[in-house]
């Protein structure tokens, strides 16, 4: 394969703005069916303000429902950035600040602040907590939750297990992360928003760059290569021209995380399965 076209195709595919819309709230519209609607978190970042949006578009604003579950530390202009979306939208929305919630669980758990053990199962307890409640108006409103995750966060499985990543059902998730901030800036969603650095904001500062091995504009085109295309690693990382330690790292994340996106393993085949 000539190098010239193999630098193509590892370009992530432009999609068709209308096109994809229109299959989006099909299928939102197909899903949702009879029930009264959907919750989902909202954040402030793109991914759940472009599903809120595109919720809207398919069942119309009054059967949106937002959650805010703000931490101490989730910075101001996140939740300014939520309520200003869900203003726009005309969708209903509740802030709901999660620290009580959490801080009460803590108090009866094993828990040393200072011991960097815990930082990760606290920070995907408070993602849990955030579930928890999407399910509880779910359940109190007969709505579905609808996830915000995107194509690039579920392949390397940047979620957190039955937390973020726990929805009835996936609008965005085969779109690549750069492919939703293009599609939000089609739909009107302010650039502040659709370019916003992605910070899952599970602990104090926490951010993604933080935990990626590359920006998202290079693991989209890592992703495209290996996923869309069937590369080896190592042509990859020649055509990126980037250390193919760093494909082999996200190949690492894809295979172990594999686990988030199966269904929990039977000791025999389940007629359903």
């Amino acid at each position: 394969m000539p190098g010239d076209l193999l630098v193509d195709i590892l370009t992530v595919p432009i999609i068709d703005f209308a096109e994809a819309v229109e299959e989006i709230c099909s299928f939102i519209k197909d899903v949702v069916g009879s029930a009264r609607g959907v919750v989902l978190g909202l954040s402030g970042g793109v991914d759940s303000s472009v599903t809120a949006t595109l919720c809207v578009k398919a069942l119309g604003s009054n059967r949106v429902l937002a959650l805010l579950m703000p931490l101490s530390f989730t910075p101001k202009s996140d939740v300014e950035d939520a309520v200003a979306l869900a203003d726009w939208l005309g969708i209903n929305y509740k802030v709901i600040p999660i620290d009580s919630v959490v801080e009460a669980l803590l108090r009866v758990l094993p828990y040393e602040p200072s011991d960097p053990a815990y930082k990760m199962p606290t920070a995907n307890l408070r993602a849990r907590v955030r579930m928890s409640i999407l399910y509880y108006y779910a359940n109190l409103y007969g709505l579905l939750v609808a996830g915000t995750s995107d194509k690039s966060e579920v392949l390397i499985g940047y979620y957190t297990k039955y937390g973020d990543g726990a929805a009835d059902f996936l609008p965005i998730a085969h779109l690549y992360k750069t492919q939703v901030r293009s599609l939000a800036k089609w739909l009107g969603i302010p650039e502040r928003i659709a370019y916003k650095p992605s910070s899952p904001q599970l602990y104090a500062g926490h951010k993604a760059t933080d935990e990626l091995p590359v920006d998202y504009q290079v693991l989209d085109r890592i992703l495209v290569g290996l996923f869309e295309h069937k590369l080896k690693p190592s042509e990859v990382a020649r055509k990126l021209e980037i250390p193919e330690s760093v494909v082999l790292d996200v190949v690492r994340r894809y295979e172990s995380t594999s686990h988030k996106r199966k269904l929990p393993p039977t000791v025999k085949p389940l007629p359903f399965l």
